[in-house]
């Protein structure tokens, strides 16, 4: 493997592409550094330690920023409102038949949907920045206290309206950046810059193992061992499900098309076992929180009913259970989104009916399944019961980074690289780069980075 990652270097244009594209992530660490005007540094900087020590959604907010919420830069927003906007453009497509037409109209028909996703994207900017200048002048409501982080002779409409260009401007460059890594460098530019932003957190998580093993923390060295032992195993349990796959025959006949003979091969279609990849995580964590936060706030108090007032106060306690990470509530709540919204994303995306019709067009059937509905139906099933292992599989990941913090007091910069979606983003997008990078190696008559057998990206 050591050879192979030598390799690299050696072929020019691969060479390039690498030194390409670490150019622009460095730029793109750049943006995530460059302070939002009006904001106090100081206040900044007691700020960013209750993130430290409440996790949660800030803490989540702030991993996948690369700390640019704890710095409250101009890149805050970063790759996200477009990654959002994809997945609603993703979402919408299975519902609308105009962008179901496009979607399948090949190169032309993605570039006019990627050309609405930027559009959204520069909405979602700007009501996200809004949003956020609006709760940077009131802190309180974040549920992280009383600091002041605007200058209040700054506050107002002049700040607003600046914090709006100014990270509407970053969030757009960036999106072009991710672009030009696509183009040019290696491997997805928005998955690249979402998982450089996580990496960029690893140094802070290093140092608080330090202080937590070896200096001021006290902790016994065991525990370091057991969670090195469990990070190699969450790893490779990772790996396995980003490339597990559930294979189904498939049998072409044979034609004759003038003097040539096509058909008569049998191949397979590959189902992914985590289908759905991240998005069950990305969708259930922002929802409890939001949802724990909201009926946290509920105050019973005032309500003279006797009956409302009970439930008022039930609701009360079911949000506080709600937001701790080591309640049963919490993990149950948990554990029910992510199988809900894993079904969800493959109910949406994946088109069994579709794909019968696809492949008895092409004169390719299931081996004992008769084309047309029945293989359609087949399909459907073998999908559903993977995707039911899958959705089991990410569950399990899912949940060490809150087991950690919830049961073992694990910082939250520690726990998060040992689960989750920074664990399933970061193997992911490791796996699409090197197949990348494999695939230049390969076309150059090098050897992989595997005596057998090659790497599988994610697609």
């Amino acid at each position: 493997m050591l050879a192979a990652f030598a390799n690299t270097f050696r072929i020019p244009e691969l060479r390039k592409r690498i030194l390409f594209t670490i150019g622009l992530v460095f730029i793109c660490r750049l943006v995530s550094m460059v302070p939002t005007p009006g904001v106090d540094w100081r206040a900044l900087e007691e700020l960013a330690n209750r993130v430290r020590e409440t996790g949660g959604l800030l803490g989540w907010f702030d991993v996948f920023s690369g700390g640019a919420m704890s710095q409250c830069s101009v890149g805050f927003l970063s790759i996200w409102p477009y990654i959002s906007a994809t997945i609603v453009i993703q979402l919408m497509t299975a519902v609308i038949p105009t962008l179901e037409r496009l979607s399948r109209e090949g190169d032309t028909g993605r570039a006019k949907i990627n050309q609405y996703a930027r559009y959204l994207t520069l909405v979602i900017c700007v009501f996200q920045a809004y949003f956020l200048a609006v709760a940077l002048e009131n802190p309180g409501k974040l549920g992280i206290g009383d600091i002041q982080l605007v200058d209040p002779s700054f506050a107002g409409w002049p700040f607003r309206l600046l914090t709006v260009l100014t990270m509407t401007t970053s969030t757009m460059f960036v999106v072009w950046l991710g672009d030009q890594i696509t183009l040019r460098g290696i491997g997805n530019g928005s998955s690249v810059v979402i998982m450089v932003n996580i990496c960029s957190r690893l140094p802070a998580a290093l140092i608080e193992a330090w202080q937590r093993y070896f200096s001021t923390g006290g902790q016994s060295v065991f525990e370091l061992l057991v969670l090195l032992l469990l990070g190699f195993f969450v790893i490779m349990a990772t790996v396995m499900l980003t490339q597990g796959l559930r294979k189904i025959p498939i049998h072409s006949t044979r034609r004759v098309v003038g003097n040539k003979q096509y058909g008569g091969q049998n191949t397979y279609m590959p189902l992914r076992v985590n289908y759905s990849g991240v998005m069950p995580i990305i969708f259930a964590q922002p929802l409890i929180q939001f949802s724990g936060a909201a009926m946290s706030r509920i105050n019973p108090d005032g309500v003279s009913v006797p009956m409302l007032h009970s439930i008022l106060l039930a609701l009360q306690s079911f949000g506080v259970r709600l937001n701790a990470m080591d309640d049963a509530v919490h993990i149950f709540a948990y554990a029910v989104l992510i199988f809900f919204f894993a079904f969800f994303w493959v109910a949406t995306q994946f088109n069994a009916v579709r794909i019968a019709d696809d492949l008895k067009r092409n004169g390719s059937y299931i081996p004992g399944i008769r084309p047309g509905m029945a293989t359609a139906e087949h399909l459907d099933m073998v999908m559903t019961r993977v995707t039911f292992f899958g959705a089991l599989g990410l569950l399990t990941v899912a949940i060490v980074p809150q087991v950690l913090r919830g049961w073992l007091k694990v910082p939250w910069e520690m726990a998060s690289f040992f689960g989750g979606t920074s664990l399933l983003i970061i193997v992911g997008v490791a796996l699409d780069t090197l197949r990348q990078m494999e695939s230049h190696l390969l076309m150059r008559n090098y050897d992989g980075f595997l005596k057998h057998g090659r790497l599988q990206g994610r697609k």
